[in-house]
C-alpha cells in the first residue's frame, strides 16, 4: 500500500503511533520538514537546502534527489515511489514536495 506524505504532516504528529506504517509516515514527514544542518549534534539529518535560488527545473531535480537520499538514509522502512510538487498560493515560487512512499513489510 502506498501513502502520500508532505512536510505539513509533521505539524500533527502522533507521538504514540499505533502501527508501523503510522510511525514510518511520521518519520518521513519529519525528514521533509527538517532542513539539513538545523538539528544540533545531528547536522546531516534532513533535506539539503542547496536547491534554493536555483532555476525551477534545477531546483526540482535537486530536491527530488535530496528527498530520495534522506528517506533512504533515515527511514529504511520506506521506499520512495514518486515525488510531486504542489504550489503555495501565498508563495508561488515555493516548492512543496508531496512524496508517495510504500512501507516495507518485515
Amino acid at each position: 500500500m502506498s501513502y502520500l506524505v508532505e512536510a505539513a504532516d509533521a505539524e500533527t504528529l502522533d507521538l504514540r503511533p499505533a502501527t508501523t506504517a503510522e510511525e514510518v509516515l511520521r518519520n518521513v514527514a519529519i525528514i521533509l520538514a527538517t532542513a539539513k544542518g538545523s538539528v544540533p549534534l545531528y547536522r546531516d539529518f534532513g533535506l539539503s537546502q542547496e536547491y534554493l535560488d536555483k532555476p525551477l527545473p534545477v531546483a526540482k531535480a535537486m530536491l527530488v534527489s535530496s528527498v530520495k537520499e534522506a528517506v533512504e538514509d533515515y527511514e529504511s522502512r520506506a521506499s520512495v515511489q514518486d515525488i510531486r510538487f504542489t504550489g503555495d498560493a501565498a508563495e508561488p515560487s515555493r516548492l512543496v514536495p508531496v512524496v508517495e512512499i510504500q512501507v516495507k513489510e518485515g
